[in-house]
């Protein structure tokens, strides 16, 4: 068993042309000894965003705190604390924070795809 506070957990930042502001820890993984899922924690600064992206694998969003939006089918759907999204495997899809404040949602994903 674990339990934790997920700010314990080394981030990685990640800040290029395709992703802005965003730092990403894994909270429970392989090193745990969790075979089945992946739980990340990801934080996104103001104005920070995700690639817009597709992959193979599905994976679920709990959102924490913040107010953002999720790219979804061609448009922008707002997402605030309390929202949470189904992505299934092959869809394009990024996230960006449209609020004032850190944007903070937890991810899963299935044991295979990469932790970070």
């Amino acid at each position: 068993m674990k339990v934790i506070q997920y700010r314990q957990e080394p981030e990685t930042r990640f800040d290029n042309q395709m992703v802005k502001g965003v730092a990403g820890r894994v909270v429970i993984g392989k090193a745990d000894g969790a075979p089945n899922f992946c739980m990340r924690v990801f934080e996104l600064d103001k104005g920070g965003y995700t690639p817009k992206h597709q992959h193979d694998w599905e994976h679920e969003i709990f959102f924490h705190a913040g107010q953002g939006e999720l790219w979804q089918n061609g448009s922008w759907v707002p997402v605030t604390p309390g929202s949470v999204a189904f992505i299934p495997g092959n869809e394009e899809h990024q996230i960006r924070n449209s609020g004032d404040d850190r944007l903070t949602f937890v991810c899963l994903v299935p044991s295979g795809a990469p932790e970070l």
